[in-house]
């Protein structure tokens, strides 16, 4: 034998001992006490059967019972006796066997209950009346109690479980009509207990796929204090912990004896969790009306959401003055049926002939609210005297209580088992045979384990493994708006699972639509999910903001770099392409420049081809000219290809004009400036012209100026070829629906400015050489206008520098900058052309006498003349500072001609004296 085993027999031996002391000292101790409350109901029989009701109400303290209970406790009594008649009087079931009964009263209260059920277990004690004599020395003739075969019973689970520890020592099979703990399904412990309601495991179930089925995941618990609250919630929550989806946003328990302000205490910790509005109840009756009494005084009528269990069900008395308050709770009962064999029994029940139920007057006078003249019950003057002529349900309300039918079904489920046992047992046998006498309890186990018959409401009644009834639940509602008599309407089913109609659902003031309960709303679309810690149903809403979509309901991500969100955020979407545009302001005012300028580049040189020999087209140095008004030119023309839709052709021309037009343009300029300067240093030291000042070896200077530029953009050509490109980051705001694609040319701002910088060499160089040419005399050729068109220029290109960079950041950076290039160069061009060749047109066109020749002179002429014009400039400026004394009275004023043959200058040079 095992060390387990021995112990198990030791504490078997010792409780044997325990109930043993109870039932020779305690139970004449427990029975004074009681007084004349009346213990058991005795109904003969063959076999006797144990029955455990709560015929009263628990008492106040030190009293162990209270006031009678008319439904739970007499109707349910009632019932056994009705199932009693039924198999007696049956002809087939148990033959010429009767069953007999030994009912006790449990009082509501566990320990009481236990004291009780000793009785149950006196047979079975071996007692030593050896040193007992009567007074004449014979020994006493004690009656041999009854041998109580199965117990149907208790009814609370906190009952049934005190009872069931004492009932399986003795091999006692019990069935309880009502005990629903989880705890009980424990076979191990509880190997003896059966029950024909289903487990809470099973109501849990059914109560977690209500929540779920009406879209709650945060919900609170009530549990009233004992076996049958806390294994409820326990297995609850056991079981939504298991499914997942569903938090318990509070657990409270309402303890056993309530302080005063208990309840308002409970009703104010769950309004902490305000959001949890669904609360799931697992409570006697008692507390339930307690629950929603606070809730009444705290104004929070049709705030909370019950769901209860069972014990509410679709029970009356718990909502008693409170409908407004238990409006739209959902209530869960085993499914049921009314016995009509039951109704027609129980309201023919009479004084007269009801004798057998002991408690029957008490209840007579609670029902009727009279008074019974009993010996030993002083009489109430202010209650009428009964008059024995009332009935049932004519002179008070009758409702059958739920839980008849289950009370019928154990009983008959008893019965079954005593009758398969009886055909195995006693074949053929009339009455009970040997081989039952006693009914050994473990094979009767066996029996009751394998019964399945149709109950009395027509559905199965079959035991499990655990000795658990199926779970067959009837879904209730209690509804007041917009149904003719407000109660309690069946709104679904479950068996094994939900079928819940919840269009037939009716909230306070006649809502339709299922209130809410839950910690956290949905986000919103384009919102993640920020979890709560350690609280899975709840969570913060945070935006997916900029350029991130939701990806999953926790996470946000960015989008490609190329896409952009959707406006709900819940993926992404390719970003427009986008280019400048020739119908956008933004174009329209540099094509506009660019026309005049062409147009005006055009007629200047329409004229020099016309007037091609004439001395104004020579003296500016025709060839240099036409170069430089091709570089102006050309400077026009880039604005078109700056605008033109990217293409890989477009942007090889871009990057081949946009440096090359102002690259000729200054080259030429910087070659005329470059000669000017030179000559007239030169003329300073001697009469011998300088080097390379022919037509020829200007252009060549221009060429090789102009190859430089050439040589680079091949080059870069040869290094990264032209191609176009999509910038996904210059017009990207904060807000993703203003984003676009560029479509460009791969020109950065840095290759646009290297493109430029050699121009701009030439342009500052020609400006240096502009400024030391300052000196020549105002009207000799081109110095002058060349000076001014380089310091314009400049100004210009000052300008455009802070504009060009200054616009990186704006989200209309391409177009800005392609427009301040554009203008940039245009009013460049413009400036060049005005000064340089708009006057010459002018004489050309609307003064032609002034374009004529005169007689030439050498360069040695031309040189003097210059040096004198200078020398006397400068006294000239000395005598108007008062720093020169005998100079001639009145100008004098002669005009030297003179012309290089050689030389594409035929300029005509005023001196003033």
């Amino acid at each position: 034998m095992t060390s387990s085993s021995l112990l198990f027999l030791w504490l078997s031996l010792l409780l044997r001992y325990q109930i043993w002391l109870q039932l020779l000292w305690l139970g004449p101790a427990s029975q004074a006490q009681q007084g004349t409350q009346p213990q058991s109901i005795k109904i003969e029989g063959d076999i006797t059967l144990g029955g455990l009701f709560p015929v009263h109400a628990r008492g106040p303290a030190g009293i162990p019972c209270g006031e009678i209970k008319r439904e739970k406790g007499i109707h349910r009594l009632e019932a056994l006796l009705y199932a009693l008649d039924q198999i007696n009087n049956d002809p087939d079931l148990l033959p010429n066997i009767t069953l007999g009964a030994r009912i006790l009263d449990t009082c509501s209260r566990d320990t009481y209950a236990l004291e009780q059920s000793l009785t149950f277990v006196q047979a079975l004690i071996q007692k030593d009346n050896s040193d007992v004599r009567c007074s004449n020395g014979e020994p006493p003739i004690i009656p041999k109690p009854e041998r109580v075969v199965g117990v149907i019973g208790a009814s609370g689970s906190s009952v049934s479980i005190m009872v069931a520890n004492v009932l399986r020592l003795f091999a006692i099979p019990q069935i309880s009509y009502a005990s629903t703990a989880p705890e009980l399904s424990d076979n191990s412990r509880y190997e003896f207990f059966s029950r024909v309601v289903p487990p809470d495991s099973y109501q849990a179930q059914a109560m977690l796929d209500i929540v779920k089925a009406m879209g709650w995941n945060y919900v609170s618990t009530l549990a009233s204090e004992g076996n049958y609250g806390e294994s409820g919630v326990d297995a609850f929550i056991q079981i939504s912990r298991e499914a997942g989806g569903l938090c318990i946003a509070q657990s409270i328990k309402i303890p056993r004896e309530p302080r005063p302000g208990e309840f308002d205490k409970i009703v104010k910790r769950l309004m902490e969790t305000s959001n949890a509005r669904g609360v799931i109840i697992f409570a006697n009756e008692d507390d339930i009306k307690r629950v929603l009494q606070a809730a009444k005084r705290a104004n929070l009528t049709g705030h909370f959401l019950f769901v209860g269990s069972d014990s509410w069900g679709a029970k009356s008395s718990p909502i008693e003055d409170q409908e407004e308050v238990a409006e739209g709770a959902v209530t869960i009962l085993p499914k049921r049926a009314s016995i009509d064999g039951f109704d027609e029994y129980f309201t023919s029940r009479s004084l007269e002939n009801n004798r057998r139920n002991i408690w029957f007057a008490e209840f007579w006078e609670d029902d009727f609210k009279c008074k019974l003249t009993r010996p030993g019950i002083k009489y109430d003057p202010d209650r009428r005297k009964c008059t024995g002529e009332e009935r049932i349900s004519q002179d008070s309300q009758y409702e059958q209580e739920g839980k008849v039918q289950f009370v019928i079904d154990a009983v008959y489920a008893m019965a079954h088992a005593l009758h398969s046992m009886h055909m195995d047992l006693c074949p053929g046998s009339m009455g009970v045979c040997e081989k039952m006498d006693p009914v050994e309890g473990r094979m009767l186990l066996q029996y009751i384990r394998s019964v399945n018959f149709n109950g009395s409401a027509g559905t199965a009644v079959m035991f499990n493994e655990n000795g658990d009834a199926p779970g067959r639940y009837d879904i209730f509602q209690y509804q007041m708006s917009n149904v003719s008599n407000p109660g309690y309407r069946v709104i679904g089913q479950w068996t094994n699972h939900l079928r819940l109609n919840l269009e037939d659902m009716q909230w306070s003031g006649g809502e339709q639509k299922v209130p809410d309960s839950v910690c956290s709303f949905p986000c919103e679309s384009g919102e993640r999910k920020k979890m709560v810690k350690g609280v899975p149903c709840c969570w913060h809403c945070e935006l997916c903001d900029g350029y991130q979509f939701v990806l999953d309901e926790f996470t946000c991500d960015m989008c490609p770099f190329d896409m952009r969100p959707l406006k709900n955020r819940t993926g992404c979407r390719p970003t427009p392409i986008i280019k400048l545009e020739w119908s956008s302001p933004w174009a329209i005012i540099p094509v506009f420049l660019a026309i005049l300028g062409i147009l005006a580049t055009t007629g200047v040189i329409s004229t020099f081809v016309r007037f091609n020999d004439t001395p104004i087209v020579r003296a500016s140095g025709r060839e240099l000219s036409y170069v430089l008004l091709t570089g102006i030119f050309l400077i026009y023309l880039i604005t078109f290809l700056m605008i033109a839709e990217p293409s890989v052709v477009v942007c090889a021309f871009r990057r081949l004009l946009l440096g090359l037009g102002m690259c000729i343009s200054y080259s030429a300029m910087l070659t005329k400036t470059n000669r000017i300067y030179r000559i007239f240093e030169q003329g300073k030291k001697s009469v011998t012209p300088p080097k390379f000042i022919s037509p020829t070896s200007q252009l060549l200077i221009t060429f090789i100026l102009i190859s430089v530029q050439l040589l680079g953009v091949f080059v870069w050509f040869g290094v990264e070829p032209p191609h176009t490109t999509i910038d996904y980051e210059e017009q990207k705001p904060p807000n993703p629906e203003f984003a676009r694609g560029i479509l460009k040319c791969d020109m950065s701002d840095l290759s646009l400015i290297l493109c430029l910088s050699y121009s701009i060499l030439l342009m500052i160089t020609c400006t240096v050489y502009a400024i030391k040419s300052r000196g020549v005399p105002e009207t000799f050729n081109e110095a002058k206008p060349i000076g001014f068109t380089m310091y314009t220029t400049c100004i210009i290109w000052l300008a455009f520098v802070p504009i060009f960079f200054g616009t990186a950041q704006s989200t209309e950076k391409m177009f800005i900058q392609t427009t301040t290039l554009t203008v940039s160069m245009s009013l460049s061009a413009t400036v060049s052309l005005g000064m340089l060749y708009i006057p010459k047109v002018y004489v050309i066109i609307f003064h032609p006498e002034q374009n004529v020749q005169k007689r030439k002179r050498s360069f040695k002429a031309v040189v003097q003349a210059a040096t004198v014009s200078t020398r006397l400039s400068q006294k000239s400026s000395d005598k108007q500072n008062g720093e020169s004394k005998g100079e001639p009275n009145g100008p004098i004023k002669f005009t030297v001609v003179f012309s290089n043959v050689h030389s594409p200058w035929e300029t005509v040079c005023f001196l003033f004296f």
